[in-house]
């Protein structure tokens, strides 16, 4: 018998008592004035930091650490984590000789112990900004001139005056016409992060990395998850054939799946929520989730005052050293487009500064893993095969099925693949593609081959440990050569 605990209203993500307005003494003019405490901004800080630079980073947020840390990576693979848990305990364990009497579903705890992980992440960051001397600003920042901040928060405004100012504000939740969000039963990730009990119906908008994992969190708690995607694919972007893969997977996992679905509206009516798609048909569930998508926060931020080009869909425009149109001012992160992760912005954050202060400072985009932490879990770093095929490049590819992975086998999880596309003419490793359980932990090896220009031969001869998950790499390197060993 499974039974959910309610928590009454939905419990918000974490919020703190506003710090006060500093952390450390404020210099009197700092050499680095940096807008937003996300990833890609208090990075950056500490990197200025240690190149001994003076830093003031002003947040709006009682907590650093940007949407990622608040409202994004961490409390969803939070609930993905003990979602998954509790689905095992429910489906799997007692097939593994572990029989659990009546399970129960405590939705506040795990809820709390969501927010818990978060508390202590933020405390963590103010804990480095102290050690690494960073003044923190609490409030709400605009560029005034050249070097100049104005902060508005609790206290009034104050001016901040500094050699150069980095803009690190990040993204927030698109959403589409016609869709009337209200923050509670239509809403976006951040509200389906603390819905205070299971849906009956969800209805996810997009089929993309955000809806496919906070769909997959509910659906194994207990709801029904109906995901309308506008394209004939979901999970836009990545490879075909792994995506292709996972939409079977998902589906046998209970996810339904709409696809080429235009949605036209969504609206609450007496607490039950009516999606309208293309052609009029209407879809009635308890909450929905709008995943469509992010855009740049670069609105009232100032940036006319000092010539800071935006592009058409508003993201900041930057050279390859991440410096803005503006002399004196560069940005960082989702707020410049391209892949919207904070490991991303990270990078970022550091090449922009060590170019500033040393003169170098580079991100190989070529080299940038991306996660769906869904089971099995998705990684993928470099080019996909429909990229090298419209490009018109030569390549050699090799798979290999973790159906015939000792390790898989033995922990029952021997869903997925790994595929490896190399180029044809040099054979050096030019994507990889992972579905499979710790596929995120896996493609650091790829991520590596890729960074320092490997070939899948290289790959090939390097021994792996058995019985391993990693082994898979090396029989898909193998395969690029049709010379796989296990299969």
């Amino acid at each position: 018998m499974l039974t959910a605990a309610r928590t009454g209203k939905c419990a918000r993500p974490t919020t703190l008592h506003p710090p006060p307005s500093t952390l450390n003494d404020p210099p009197l003019m700092p050499d680095l004035i940096i807008i937003g405490g996300g990833p890609g901004g208090y990075v950056a800080a500490i990197r200025a930091a240690q190149l001994k630079k003076t830093v003031t980073i002003i947040e709006k947020e009682p907590l650093l650490g940007g949407t990622c840390l608040r409202v994004g990576c961490i409390p969803s693979k939070a609930l993905l984590e003990s979602s998954h848990m509790f689905e095992l305990a429910q489906h799997t364990m007692a097939a593994r000789g572990v029989v659990i009497g009546k399970l129960t579903l405590d939705l506040a705890t795990m809820l709390q112990h969501k927010e818990s992980v978060v508390r202590t992440l933020g405390s963590g960051i103010d804990g480095l900004m102290k050690k690494n001397k960073i003044t923190r600003v609490f409030g709400t920042a605009k560029v005034t001139a050249p070097g100049r901040v104005s902060v508005e928060g609790k206290d009034g405004i104050q001016e901040i005056t500094g050699e150069h100012i980095l803009i690190a504000t990040g993204s927030v939740p698109a959403s589409l016409p016609g869709i009337e969000m209200d923050g509670d039963r239509i809403g976006t990730s951040t509200e389906a992060l603390c819905y205070p009990e299971v849906p009956k119906h969800l209805i996810v908008i997009g089929a993309g990395f955000i809806g496919i994992e906070l769909g997959t969190v509910w659906r194994r708690l207990g709801a029904q998850v109906t995901v309308l995607e506008y394209l004939d694919r979901i999970l836009p972007g990545m490879d075909n054939e792994i995506a292709a893969e996972a939409k079977k997977i998902f589906e046998k996992q209970g996810l339904e799946f709409r696809l080429g679905c235009k949605v036209t509206g969504a609206k609450v009516a007496k607490k039950v929520c009516e999606v309208t798609i293309d052609g009029g048909e209407v879809i009635k569930a308890d909450r929905v989730l709008v995943a469509v998508g992010r855009k740049a926060n670069s609105q009232n931020l100032g940036l006319e005052n000092v010539g800071v080009q935006l592009d058409k869909r508003g993201f900041i425009v930057v050279d390859k050293h991440m410096l803005t149109t503006a002399p004196g001012i560069l940005a960082v992160g989702d707020v410049v487009g391209g892949a919207m992760l904070a490991h991303k912005a990270e990078e970022e954050g550091v090449a922009a500064v060590e170019h500033l202060y040393t003169g170098y400072g580079h991100v190989n985009y070529d080299a940038i893993p991306g996660v769906v932490y869904t089971e099995p879990e998705i990684a993928t770093v470099g080019f996909t095969e429909e990229t090298l095929i419209q490009q018109g490049r030569k390549y050699r590819k090799g798979s290999f099925p973790f159906l015939a992975n000792g390790r898989a086998r033995a922990a029952g999880t021997m869903d997925g693949k790994v595929k490896i596309l190399a180029d044809a003419d040099t054979d050096r490793v030019l994507g990889v593609h992972i579905i499979g359980t710790h596929a995120g932990e896996l493609i650091a090896e790829c991520t590596a081959a890729i960074q320092f220009g490997a070939s899948s031969e290289d790959l090939a001869r390097t021994c792996h440990a058995h019985p391993t998950l990693a082994e898979a790499i090396k029989e898909a390197a193998l395969a690029v050569d049709g010379r796989v060993l296990h299969m």
